[in-house]
């Protein structure tokens, strides 16, 4: 995920960190306006809508966050009745997700690679741009909101082993959003067996992230476009 735009003023961080936002959309969804219903950066959750208009869908969202700030799929599950499973590592910001998406399973770990050793995974807290390995990527995060860090351990899980475990079946959208480690993440993704008809992947840096990603991938995927400067949309191929 990306931070905020920019350092926020006193009133406004306030405002973020007491889940205005949220409480803000409950407000205009009561009165039947959907204008705070898509909260994902650059227009996200539109462009999913676009080209997976159908309803009842299934997704994947790994960096799921509070289930609502910045979130691909929180409009795909309120408003068009898709279900899936979410991924938030960080215990504060799982609770939350978990109460404010009723229609998905959340998981509290961080993903890894099927050589990863360790059961459990320090995760640096930085708001929306909490992360595993050095600190410093948290840190920003934390400079937009005003809040202290912290580290937490949480278990180490693949991909597979958190699909074979929630067993929603075939999926029709996986989104990773893991502030860099996403091509970790994919590397515990058994295709042969969990193969999702499209994926959209965040980068930090597409330029140097792209090829990795794209080799790892390749075997039953095509490259569709990139939905915006950081955001890369893949089809399972036919």
């Amino acid at each position: 995920m990306s931070s905020l735009d920019g350092p926020l003023t006193g009133a406004r961080r306030l405002f973020y960190n007491l889940d205005g936002p949220w409480y803000r959309r409950g407000i205009a969804e009561a009165a039947g306006s959907k204008r705070y219903s898509r909260p994902a950066l650059f227009g996200m959750d539109s462009k999913l809508e676009s080209l997976m208009p159908h309803r009842g869908g299934t997704f994947f969202e790994a960096g799921a966050h509070d289930g609502y700030t910045q979130s691909n799929t929180y409009y795909l599950e309120r408003h068009r009745g898709w279900s899936g499973v979410l991924v938030e590592p960080v215990p504060e910001l799982r609770a939350k997700c978990a109460r404010r998406r009723p229609r998905s399973q959340v998981f509290g770990c961080a993903l890894v690679g099927p050589d990863h050793s360790d059961e459990d995974v320090t995760v640096h807290f930085g708001d929306l741009m909490s992360t595993v390995g050095a600190s410093d990527h948290a840190a920003g995060g934390l400079a937009v909101v005003g809040r202290s860090p912290y580290s937490v351990s949480v278990p180490a899980r693949t991909l597979s082993s958190v699909l074979d475990q929630a067993a929603v079946g075939p999926l029709d959208l996986m989104v990773l959003d893991l502030e860099g480690n996403e091509l970790e993440a994919l590397r515990g993704l058994d295709l042969d067996r969990h193969a999702p008809r499209h994926l959209l992947l965040e980068t930090l840096e597409r330029g140097s992230q792209q090829p990795a990603l794209d080799e790892q991938v390749d075997s039953h995927y095509e490259f569709v476009e990139a939905l915006s400067d950081f955001d890369l949309l893949y089809r399972l191929r036919a």
